[in-house]
């Protein structure tokens, strides 16, 4: 059975979800450390601009070391307002934002408390507007070193590694992106970039 080991994400990158297209079944982290400047609190999506990174303020109880499962989010800044805003301006002319848009503003308009709560809802809404039916599990312990049969991504899927050197299965294939003409083509981006532009075709993409 083909069994992928990754990290809980907020709106992880294409590559992320190329790995769930594929998998029998998945594993997702809940009992690592929480690390920084990483995918885990962040996205980066294709502005009007360029490349823009999106970061959900946090607070770690624990100090240096929280595990993920207990990282709260900050309550201080006005985020869910400035995120949806920039959804909105990098997306808003894009063939398929009003046809989802509703689903996701729920997520700038509620309160989350937990930043796996939120990560884990919007991969689940992502997963069935993809059509990504992978059985989810998630660790009832840290396990540095799983069986080889496990294919773990939990470190190979991160901002500061180029995929092109730490994941040689993964291709960044160019599709339509509104702002390619101006900017060039932004691989890897966060999956909402290609469902946004891509729609139903995003399962084609994957």
């Amino acid at each position: 059975m083909n069994t992928v080991l990754l990290s809980s994400l907020y709106l992880a990158p294409i590559q992320y979800y190329s790995k769930l297209f594929r998998a029998e079944r998945a594993i997702i982290e809940t009992d690592d450390n929480y690390q920084k400047q990483s995918y885990r609190n962040r996205s980066v999506i294709a502005a009007a601009n360029g490349a823009m990174s999106l970061s959900v303020p946090i607070e770690k109880p624990a100090g240096l070391k929280s595990k993920m499962k207990d990282v709260r989010i900050a309550e201080h800044g006005n985020w869910q307002h400035l995120h949806w805003n920039a959804l909105i301006s990098a997306y808003n002319s894009t063939p398929f934002f009003d046809y989802y848009r509703d689903e996701f503003r729920y997520f700038y308009e509620n309160r989350f408390r937990f930043l796996l709560d939120l990560n884990e809802q919007l991969r689940s809404l992502i997963c069935e507007l993809i059509g990504i039916e992978v059985p989810i599990e998630y660790s009832s312990k840290f396990i540095e070193n799983y069986p080889s049969e496990i294919k773990d991504y939990r470190e190979s899927i991160h901002p500061k590694r180029d995929w092109r050197s730490f994941d040689s299965e993964f291709e960044a294939k160019p599709y339509y992106q509104v702002f390619e003409e101006k900017n060039g083509f932004i691989a890897n981006a966060s999956i909402i970039d290609l469902l946004f532009n891509m729609g139903n075709e995003a399962r084609l993409y994957l």
